[in-house]
Protein backbone atom coordinates (compact mmCIF):
# COMPACT_ATOMS: atom_id res chain seq x y z
CA UNK A 1 0.00 0.00 0.00
CA UNK A 2 1.32 3.20 -1.20
CA UNK A 3 2.11 6.39 1.30
CA UNK A 4 -1.15 8.17 -0.82
CA UNK A 5 -3.17 5.49 0.01
CA UNK A 6 -2.99 5.52 3.51
CA UNK A 7 -2.81 8.54 4.05
CA UNK A 8 -6.72 8.67 2.35
CA UNK A 9 -7.61 6.22 4.81
CA UNK A 10 -6.27 7.84 8.03
CA UNK A 11 -8.22 11.24 6.69
CA UNK A 12 -11.47 8.88 5.51
CA UNK A 13 -11.20 7.14 9.19
CA UNK A 14 -10.90 10.74 11.19
CA UNK A 15 -13.55 12.81 9.16
CA UNK A 16 -15.97 9.74 9.40
CA UNK A 17 -16.49 9.49 5.22
CA UNK A 18 -17.34 6.77 3.06
CA UNK A 19 -15.55 6.09 -0.50
CA UNK A 20 -18.23 5.04 -3.27
CA UNK A 21 -17.07 4.27 -6.87
CA UNK A 22 -18.49 3.33 -10.03
CA UNK A 23 -17.68 0.04 -11.68
CA UNK A 24 -15.99 2.17 -14.28
CA UNK A 25 -13.56 4.00 -12.00
CA UNK A 26 -9.52 3.50 -12.55
CA UNK A 27 -8.71 0.46 -10.83
CA UNK A 28 -6.58 1.90 -7.90
CA UNK A 29 -9.75 4.12 -6.90
CA UNK A 30 -11.87 1.04 -7.12
CA UNK A 31 -9.72 -0.60 -4.53
CA UNK A 32 -9.11 2.08 -2.16
CA UNK A 33 -13.28 2.52 -2.21
CA UNK A 34 -15.82 1.37 0.68
CA UNK A 35 -17.98 0.42 -2.00
CA UNK A 36 -17.96 -0.34 -5.90
CA UNK A 37 -20.74 -0.68 -7.46
CA UNK A 38 -23.18 0.56 -10.46
CA UNK A 39 -25.77 3.55 -10.55
CA UNK A 40 -28.21 2.16 -8.13
CA UNK A 41 -25.75 0.56 -5.73
CA UNK A 42 -24.64 3.68 -4.93
CA UNK A 43 -27.70 5.28 -4.83
CA UNK A 44 -28.51 2.76 -2.34
CA UNK A 45 -25.83 2.91 -0.36
CA UNK A 46 -25.35 6.68 -0.27
CA UNK A 47 -29.06 6.43 1.59
CA UNK A 48 -28.34 4.48 3.88
CA UNK A 49 -24.58 5.32 5.11
CA UNK A 50 -24.08 7.26 8.58
CA UNK A 51 -20.62 8.76 7.57
CA UNK A 52 -20.91 12.28 7.47
CA UNK A 53 -19.12 12.80 4.41
CA UNK A 54 -19.99 11.14 0.90
CA UNK A 55 -17.22 11.61 -1.24
CA UNK A 56 -18.50 10.51 -4.82
CA UNK A 57 -16.21 9.02 -6.96
CA UNK A 58 -18.31 8.77 -10.49
CA UNK A 59 -19.53 11.71 -12.30
CA UNK A 60 -21.37 14.87 -11.53
CA UNK A 61 -24.82 13.35 -11.64
CA UNK A 62 -24.12 10.36 -9.40
CA UNK A 63 -22.88 12.90 -6.83
CA UNK A 64 -26.30 15.16 -7.24
CA UNK A 65 -28.25 12.39 -6.41
CA UNK A 66 -26.27 11.69 -3.37
CA UNK A 67 -26.82 14.93 -2.52
CA UNK A 68 -30.81 14.57 -3.23
CA UNK A 69 -31.11 11.91 -0.99
CA UNK A 70 -28.73 12.36 1.93
CA UNK A 71 -29.23 16.44 2.33
CA UNK A 72 -27.71 16.37 5.57
CA UNK A 73 -24.33 14.84 4.23
CA UNK A 74 -21.23 16.50 3.06
CA UNK A 75 -20.84 15.32 -0.19
CA UNK A 76 -17.36 16.02 -2.46
CA UNK A 77 -16.61 14.61 -5.65
CA UNK A 78 -13.15 14.91 -6.52
CA UNK A 79 -12.76 16.61 -9.81
CA UNK A 80 -15.70 19.01 -11.06
CA UNK A 81 -14.80 18.29 -14.72
CA UNK A 82 -15.70 14.82 -14.23
CA UNK A 83 -19.29 14.82 -16.60
CA UNK A 84 -21.28 12.77 -18.42
CA UNK A 85 -22.07 13.45 -22.32
CA UNK A 86 -25.53 11.42 -21.71
CA UNK A 87 -27.01 14.13 -19.09
CA UNK A 88 -25.81 16.89 -21.40
CA UNK A 89 -28.29 15.70 -24.05
CA UNK A 90 -31.18 17.08 -22.10
CA UNK A 91 -31.72 19.70 -19.59
CA UNK A 92 -34.70 21.10 -17.73
CA UNK A 93 -35.96 23.53 -20.60
CA UNK A 94 -36.43 20.84 -23.01
CA UNK A 95 -38.01 18.59 -20.59
CA UNK A 96 -40.60 21.17 -20.00
CA UNK A 97 -41.07 21.86 -23.20
CA UNK A 98 -41.59 18.16 -24.34
CA UNK A 99 -44.41 17.71 -21.10
CA UNK A 100 -46.37 20.56 -22.44
CA UNK A 101 -46.82 18.56 -25.62
CA UNK A 102 -47.58 15.71 -23.64
CA UNK A 103 -49.65 16.92 -20.70
CA UNK A 104 -50.44 13.53 -19.51
CA UNK A 105 -47.69 11.42 -19.52
CA UNK A 106 -45.60 10.31 -17.16
CA UNK A 107 -41.80 11.34 -17.44
CA UNK A 108 -39.23 8.26 -16.83
CA UNK A 109 -35.83 9.73 -16.78
CA UNK A 110 -32.77 8.06 -16.86
CA UNK A 111 -30.46 8.49 -13.15
CA UNK A 112 -28.14 10.09 -16.16
CA UNK A 113 -29.26 13.35 -15.77
CA UNK A 114 -28.98 16.51 -13.98
CA UNK A 115 -30.54 17.16 -10.65
CA UNK A 116 -33.12 19.73 -12.70
CA UNK A 117 -34.38 17.10 -15.10
CA UNK A 118 -35.01 14.77 -12.40
CA UNK A 119 -37.31 17.81 -10.26
CA UNK A 120 -39.54 17.58 -13.77
CA UNK A 121 -39.64 13.76 -13.55
CA UNK A 122 -42.00 11.27 -12.32
CA UNK A 123 -39.73 8.54 -12.27
CA UNK A 124 -36.24 7.98 -11.92
CA UNK A 125 -34.34 4.32 -13.10
CA UNK A 126 -30.90 3.00 -13.82
CA UNK A 127 -30.43 0.37 -15.93
CA UNK A 128 -30.82 -2.10 -13.26
CA UNK A 129 -34.47 -1.76 -13.02
CA UNK A 130 -35.62 0.33 -16.14
CA UNK A 131 -37.68 -2.76 -17.30
CA UNK A 132 -39.22 -3.00 -13.51
CA UNK A 133 -39.80 0.94 -13.40
CA UNK A 134 -41.87 1.22 -16.75
CA UNK A 135 -43.71 -2.04 -15.99
CA UNK A 136 -44.90 -0.42 -12.53
CA UNK A 137 -46.85 2.54 -14.69
CA UNK A 138 -50.26 1.62 -16.02
CA UNK A 139 -50.58 0.70 -18.84
CA UNK A 140 -52.98 2.90 -20.14
CA UNK A 141 -50.78 6.30 -19.64
CA UNK A 142 -47.76 7.47 -21.71
CA UNK A 143 -44.24 7.62 -20.97
CA UNK A 144 -42.15 9.47 -22.08
CA UNK A 145 -38.25 7.79 -21.61
CA UNK A 146 -35.26 9.79 -21.31
CA UNK A 147 -32.39 10.60 -22.42
CA UNK A 148 -31.02 7.63 -23.41
CA UNK A 149 -32.71 6.28 -26.75
CA UNK A 150 -30.90 2.85 -26.84
CA UNK A 151 -31.76 2.07 -23.40
CA UNK A 152 -35.08 3.16 -24.31
CA UNK A 153 -35.56 1.05 -27.40
CA UNK A 154 -34.27 -2.06 -25.16
CA UNK A 155 -36.76 -0.81 -22.28
CA UNK A 156 -39.90 -0.71 -25.17
CA UNK A 157 -38.98 -3.85 -26.44
CA UNK A 158 -39.24 -5.50 -23.13
CA UNK A 159 -42.17 -4.43 -21.99
CA UNK A 160 -43.59 -4.54 -25.30
CA UNK A 161 -45.02 -0.25 -24.37
CA UNK A 162 -44.79 2.00 -27.27
CA UNK A 163 -43.00 5.13 -25.73
CA UNK A 164 -41.73 8.25 -26.86
CA UNK A 165 -38.05 8.48 -26.57
CA UNK A 166 -35.34 11.11 -26.49
CA UNK A 167 -32.71 10.63 -29.01
CA UNK A 168 -29.75 11.09 -26.55
CA UNK A 169 -27.02 8.65 -26.42
CA UNK A 170 -23.48 7.64 -23.96
CA UNK A 171 -20.65 8.45 -26.34
CA UNK A 172 -18.79 5.66 -25.14
CA UNK A 173 -21.97 2.85 -25.47
CA UNK A 174 -22.95 4.60 -28.85
CA UNK A 175 -19.70 3.89 -30.39
CA UNK A 176 -20.13 -0.07 -29.67
CA UNK A 177 -22.40 -0.02 -31.82
CA UNK A 178 -21.02 0.37 -34.33
CA UNK A 179 -18.10 -2.36 -33.44
CA UNK A 180 -18.92 -5.52 -35.61
CA UNK A 181 -19.58 -8.35 -32.87
CA UNK A 182 -19.19 -10.89 -35.25
CA UNK A 183 -15.71 -10.72 -35.82
CA UNK A 184 -15.62 -10.77 -31.92
CA UNK A 185 -17.60 -13.97 -32.06
CA UNK A 186 -15.09 -15.89 -34.42
CA UNK A 187 -12.19 -14.55 -31.54
CA UNK A 188 -13.93 -15.93 -28.93
CA UNK A 189 -16.39 -18.64 -29.67
CA UNK A 190 -16.78 -20.14 -26.80
CA UNK A 191 -17.07 -17.01 -24.56
CA UNK A 192 -20.27 -15.72 -23.28
CA UNK A 193 -21.11 -12.08 -24.57
CA UNK A 194 -22.33 -9.50 -22.13
CA UNK A 195 -23.71 -6.35 -23.94
CA UNK A 196 -24.82 -2.83 -21.87
CA UNK A 197 -28.67 -1.81 -22.61
CA UNK A 198 -27.02 1.19 -23.37
CA UNK A 199 -25.06 0.12 -26.41
CA UNK A 200 -26.81 0.38 -29.59
CA UNK A 201 -26.50 -3.17 -30.60
CA UNK A 202 -28.87 -4.14 -27.63
CA UNK A 203 -32.50 -4.17 -29.32
CA UNK A 204 -31.32 -5.78 -32.52
CA UNK A 205 -29.36 -8.65 -30.11
CA UNK A 206 -32.80 -9.09 -28.08
CA UNK A 207 -34.61 -9.39 -30.67
CA UNK A 208 -32.06 -12.19 -32.10
CA UNK A 209 -31.66 -9.51 -35.39
CA UNK A 210 -28.73 -10.69 -37.66
CA UNK A 211 -27.78 -7.72 -38.20
CA UNK A 212 -24.06 -7.66 -34.89
CA UNK A 213 -24.15 -11.77 -34.80
CA UNK A 214 -26.08 -14.67 -34.04
CA UNK A 215 -26.24 -13.65 -30.22
CA UNK A 216 -26.06 -17.04 -29.22
CA UNK A 217 -24.33 -16.50 -25.86
CA UNK A 218 -25.42 -12.79 -25.40
CA UNK A 219 -26.66 -11.35 -22.68
CA UNK A 220 -28.20 -7.74 -21.92
CA UNK A 221 -27.18 -6.15 -18.27
CA UNK A 222 -26.52 -3.27 -16.67
CA UNK A 223 -23.11 -3.00 -15.69
CA UNK A 224 -24.07 -5.03 -11.31
CA UNK A 225 -26.23 -7.34 -13.78
CA UNK A 226 -23.22 -8.42 -15.55
CA UNK A 227 -21.15 -8.77 -12.30
CA UNK A 228 -24.03 -11.23 -11.01
CA UNK A 229 -23.79 -13.23 -14.52
CA UNK A 230 -19.96 -13.70 -14.22
CA UNK A 231 -20.46 -14.73 -10.26
CA UNK A 232 -22.84 -17.52 -11.18
CA UNK A 233 -21.68 -18.58 -14.74
CA UNK A 234 -19.84 -21.53 -15.34
CA UNK A 235 -18.09 -20.04 -18.57
CA UNK A 236 -14.10 -19.44 -18.41
CA UNK A 237 -14.41 -16.82 -21.08
CA UNK A 238 -16.21 -13.69 -21.14
CA UNK A 239 -16.27 -10.65 -23.61
CA UNK A 240 -17.84 -7.41 -22.27
CA UNK A 241 -19.37 -4.57 -24.14
CA UNK A 242 -19.38 -1.76 -22.01
CA UNK A 243 -16.79 1.05 -20.17
CA UNK A 244 -13.87 -1.28 -19.55
CA UNK A 245 -13.25 -0.05 -16.09
CA UNK A 246 -15.47 -2.80 -15.18
CA UNK A 247 -12.95 -5.33 -15.97
CA UNK A 248 -10.67 -4.53 -12.82
CA UNK A 249 -13.40 -5.61 -10.98
CA UNK A 250 -14.55 -8.72 -12.59
CA UNK A 251 -11.27 -10.30 -12.42
CA UNK A 252 -11.01 -9.71 -9.18
CA UNK A 253 -14.37 -11.83 -8.51
CA UNK A 254 -13.25 -14.12 -10.89
CA UNK A 255 -9.19 -14.24 -11.63
CA UNK A 256 -9.67 -17.82 -13.41
CA UNK A 257 -11.36 -16.50 -16.33
CA UNK A 258 -10.60 -14.65 -19.38
CA UNK A 259 -12.49 -11.20 -19.89
CA UNK A 260 -12.17 -9.46 -23.07
CA UNK A 261 -13.63 -5.79 -24.09
CA UNK A 262 -15.58 -5.54 -27.03
CA UNK A 263 -13.23 -2.59 -27.69
CA UNK A 264 -10.10 -1.36 -25.81
CA UNK A 265 -11.20 1.91 -26.93
CA UNK A 266 -14.30 1.94 -24.40
CA UNK A 267 -13.20 4.44 -22.43
CA UNK A 268 -14.94 7.13 -20.38
CA UNK A 269 -12.75 9.95 -20.04
CA UNK A 270 -15.11 11.72 -17.13
CA UNK A 271 -14.94 8.52 -15.27
CA UNK A 272 -11.17 8.15 -15.12
CA UNK A 273 -10.22 11.73 -14.23
CA UNK A 274 -10.20 10.93 -10.66
CA UNK A 275 -7.24 9.67 -9.27
CA UNK A 276 -5.70 9.43 -5.81
CA UNK A 277 -4.20 12.81 -5.76
CA UNK A 278 -7.59 14.03 -6.34
CA UNK A 279 -9.35 12.06 -4.29
CA UNK A 280 -6.73 12.87 -1.30
CA UNK A 281 -7.60 16.64 -2.17
CA UNK A 282 -10.88 16.40 -1.69
CA UNK A 283 -10.82 14.44 1.30
CA UNK A 284 -8.10 16.59 3.18
CA UNK A 285 -9.48 19.77 2.05
CA UNK A 286 -13.39 18.81 2.27
CA UNK A 287 -12.98 20.49 -1.54
CA UNK A 288 -15.86 20.25 -4.62
CA UNK A 289 -19.36 19.42 -2.30
CA UNK A 290 -21.80 18.90 -4.29
CA UNK A 291 -24.88 20.32 -3.15
CA UNK A 292 -28.25 20.88 -4.89
CA UNK A 293 -30.32 23.56 -4.14
CA UNK A 294 -33.28 22.72 -1.35
CA UNK A 295 -35.81 23.56 -3.86
CA UNK A 296 -35.08 21.15 -6.47
CA UNK A 297 -33.90 18.37 -4.08
CA UNK A 298 -37.29 18.52 -2.61
CA UNK A 299 -38.87 17.78 -6.08
CA UNK A 300 -36.05 15.65 -7.41
CA UNK A 301 -36.31 13.47 -4.16
CA UNK A 302 -40.03 11.96 -5.03
CA UNK A 303 -38.63 10.23 -8.57
CA UNK A 304 -35.25 9.32 -6.97
CA UNK A 305 -37.43 7.74 -4.06
CA UNK A 306 -39.27 5.78 -6.37
CA UNK A 307 -36.02 4.25 -8.30
CA UNK A 308 -35.15 3.04 -4.97
CA UNK A 309 -38.39 1.82 -4.09
CA UNK A 310 -38.66 -0.73 -7.07
CA UNK A 311 -35.69 -3.35 -7.70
Amino acid sequence: MNEITNEILKLKRGKNAVILAHNYQNPEIQDIADFVGDSLGLSQQASKTDADIIVFCGVHFMAETASIISPNKKVLLPDLEAGCSLASTINANQLKKWKEKNPNAVVVSYVNTTAEVKAESDYCCTSSNAVKVVNAIPKNKKILFLPDRFLGRYVSAVTEREMEIWNGACHVHEKIGDIDFGEAYKKHPDAEFLIHPECGCSTSCLLKSQMYFDCAHSHIYSTEGMIDFVKQSEAEEFVIATEIGILHRLKKIKPQSKFYPISEQSICEYMKITTLGKLYNSLMNEKHEIKVPEEIAIRARLPIERMLSIV
